[in-house]
């Protein structure tokens, strides 16, 4: 039995938005961007420079493109293009900070809290089945990661993995982690999962009178994969969505990238005792330098009224919307998971104990977003092969996308619901 949704009502001002973050760095590397290849052109007296190996080719075939093209034309054309480039980055910037917000639905109550961190019931959503038995709906601990906030399980009454799986006789109790405090900023990855998460998954078993399932997404995977070789008895099925496991599936580029900034995180955990939410978004933006810009300049196009817009808006308030990380987290997880790979290596442990999935006796389902550039498929599908009792659901999506798109919700939704009810 369902009913509508009771949603709180929109602020009569659109609320101060800080993204894109950081944004004096996203425009430094598209203005140093455009204007780098302008200068490029001008100190190669015609010929296009070869920036690298790799594009050796592509840069023949524009050679060729342009055999009898005036070299001024051509430097006045990439002129033009530098500048509506930036414009409509600049534009959509503009767009995105002055566009309407659409409320999310409440909140569910909170059923249990311990220091910053609660614990949600979306078995009490409008839209959580009744089963005509009688019988209460079978629980799942849903562990999102801890960079982001929770709500991207829970964008809108439309597309919420949390209501669509309490819509089809789920209890879902998720963890919004909240913002460490106090001692939380001190806390380890054994903190989190032997102390804190352990202590969320014993209310969830006393609320359902025994084992649960567990649903853990991003880093939240890898969290909830340490918890259910810890606690075989009270967790009776797994579903690891987009976790990462093998660092180095992706590329190692990217992996060394990260390397020579380490000593700025390490330098930014000492003085503050935490990693900023501005550090992480700076440290993903150079991953992929060119990602933001694009998405704000494929948003400029949009129209702001149409839904593709208002769900762009939606993802980039909770990209905004960070977490900082506890010092001791962020280390163990850019410096031992990332640069060392400890969890691929065997040498990731949680209260002295080696983490191995193939001494996870539950059944194990593992989703594998095939577009995600921030967890390979491989990195997933490494882990995959380690488990003695799993299966694997592919999806043509990004990784994002595994979890806020249209297809997900049309094809992994469903089948991630009935597996999670299996016995």
């Amino acid at each position: 039995m369902t009913s509508k949704t009771t949603e709180t009502p929109p602020p009569a001002q659109p609320p101060t938005v800080p993204g894109p973050r950081p944004l004096t760095l996203h425009m430094a590397v598209q203005t140093s961007t455009l204007l780098s290849s302008l200068a490029a052109l001008t100190g190669s007296n015609g010929a296009l420079p070869i920036l690298r190996p790799g594009l050796q080719d592509r840069r023949n075939d524009l050679q060729k493109a342009l055999d009898g093209v005036p070299p001024e034309a051509f430097y006045q054309a990439v002129t033009r293009e530098a500048r509506t480039r930036l414009e409509r980055f600049t534009e959509g910037v503009r767009m995105y900070r002055r566009a309407p917000r659409t409320a999310r639905p409440a909140a569910p109550p909170a059923v249990w809290s311990e220091g910053s961190s609660r614990l949600l019931d979306y078995g009490a959503a409008p839209e959580a089945a009744r089963p005509a038995d009688g019988q209460e709906p079978p629980v799942v601990l849903v562990v999102p990661s801890l960079i982001n906030r929770y709500w991207v399980l829970d964008l809108d009454a439309e597309q919420s993995l949390l209501r669509n799986m309490a819509a089809r006789g789920l209890r879902p109790l998720v963890v919004d982690w909240g913002d460490p405090e106090g001692d939380e900023r001190t806390f380890t990855l054994t903190d989190y999962i032997d102390g804190r998460l352990a202590r969320a998954l014993d209310f969830a078993v006393g609320l359902n009178g025994g084992p649960v399932a567990l649903a853990g997404y991003c880093m939240g995977g890898t969290l909830s994969l340490a918890l259910a070789q810890r606690r075989p008895e009270d967790v009776r099925a797994l579903a690891l969505l987009a976790a990462p496991w093998d660092f180095h599936m992706g590329d190692m580029g990217l992996i060394r990238l990260l390397g020579a900034m380490m000593p700025r995180v390490e330098a930014s955990v000492a003085q503050g005792g935490v990693l900023g939410v501005d550090m992480m978004q700076s440290m993903f933006a150079t991953l992929d330098p060119y990602l933001t810009p694009r998405k704000f300049q494929r948003y400029a196009t949009m129209d702001p009224a149409g839904p593709d817009a208002r769900r762009f808006v939606q993802l980039e308030d909770w990209l905004n919307d960070g977490v900082v990380l506890a010092g001791p987290v962020a280390l163990e997880c850019f410096r031992d998971w990332q640069l060392g790979n400890a969890p691929a290596r065997g040498e990731w442990r949680i209260a002295g104990e080696p983490v191995r999935p193939a001494d996870v006796s539950c059944r194990t389902l593992v989703v594998v977003g095939e577009r995600d550039h921030l967890v390979p498929p491989a990195s997933s599908r490494a882990l995959a092969a380690l488990l003695t009792r799993s299966e694997t659901l592919s999806v043509e999506t990004g990784h994002i996308g595994l979890v806020t798109g249209g297809r997900a919700r049309r094809e992994m939704f469903p089948r991630l619901a009935d597996w999670l009810l299996a016995p």
